[in-house]
């Protein structure tokens, strides 16, 4: 089955929540152990995108923006049951798109395996002249 079979959604409603946290806490490596509730307070706080085939969700992925200057891409997840089908390219596609109408000036993203995916719609390491710095706490309060 090709990726034509396949919708997206930014419908937060119709998110297979258990599916998201259930992927996203057990096969990443970016995640692995987050809670439910942290994870249900992340999509409440994103943009985020829903793939769905005929049996249900496959895909996910978030932007974390303020709609104007700057957007995080974060949490992308393809299902390993169908990756190789173009799902992804087409979840970017469709997450590229809505950054550009929005107008954002900025996209960043981490990733330690899939620069060859996001180089494909315009990402590059960050090179600008900025030294971009983190704070990472143990816990939110």
């Amino acid at each position: 089955m090709g990726s034509e079979a396949y919708e997206i959604s930014t419908d937060p409603d119709r998110l297979d929540r258990d599916w998201v946290h259930r992927v996203i806490s057990t096969d990443t490596y970016w995640a692995e152990g987050r809670t439910r509730e942290d994870m249900d307070h992340a999509i409440a706080h994103s943009l985020v995108y829903g793939v769905y085939g005929p049996g249900g969700q496959v895909a996910f992925g978030r932007l974390v923006t303020d709609r104007t200057y700057f957007a995080w891409l974060s949490d992308v997840f393809v299902d390993r049951s169908v990756r190789g089908q173009g799902i992804s390219k087409l979840l970017m596609n469709r997450i590229v798109a809505d950054a550009e109408e929005m107008g954002v000036k900025r996209v960043v993203l981490a990733t330690a395996d899939a620069q060859g995916l996001y180089r494909q719609f315009g990402f590059e390491e960050i090179a600008d002249g900025y030294k971009w710095m983190y704070r990472v706490w143990d816990a939110r309060p």
